[in-house]
């Protein structure tokens, strides 16, 4: 996409999420401080996970917009905070996957573009899968 041109649609992790994932982390280190009595091997393993959880909400307040659309393609998210540009001459499919999975069924936005597969779930969007995936189709016919 080039700096000058501006996306027709885009879509973003919600404000909620990554404030949930650091409100997470405060939690785990509340918890690990009140039950881990000291014990160096627990403390390690929480501090990791409160690490991982603090730099997952980072990617999502570094790069929130998780999928972008344009005359000349989508734009995907790329690494931790990347950007990549899939041409419509290079998207093969868009379909919504659903899978049951613990009584819940589960739905993700696929985007199929030959040598790399993007998978978008509701909360890296902001909305729902189906209706992301009508609006990249109507965008696809119109370019």
């Amino acid at each position: 996409m080039d700096a000058d041109a501006s996306p027709i649609r885009q879509w973003r992790v919600p404000t909620t999420v990554p404030l949930a994932k650091l409100a997470g982390a405060v939690v785990l280190v509340a918890l690990g401080l009140l039950f881990a009595e000291g014990d160096p091997v627990q403390l390690t393993v929480i501090g990791l996970v409160v690490a991982g959880l603090a730099c997952w909400a980072l990617r999502d307040l570094l790069a929130p917009v998780r999928l972008a659309v344009d005359p000349a393609g989508v734009v995907v998210t790329r690494g931790f905070a990347g950007r990549r540009l899939l041409p419509w001459a290079a998207v093969e499919r868009i379909t919504v996957d659903r899978r049951p999975r613990l009584g819940l069924t589960t739905e993700q936005l696929e985007i199929d573009a030959g040598e790399s597969l993007h998978l978008f779930s509701r909360y890296d969007l902001g909305a729902d899968p189906d209706e992301v995936a009508e609006a990249l189709q109507a965008a696809r016919r119109d370019a």
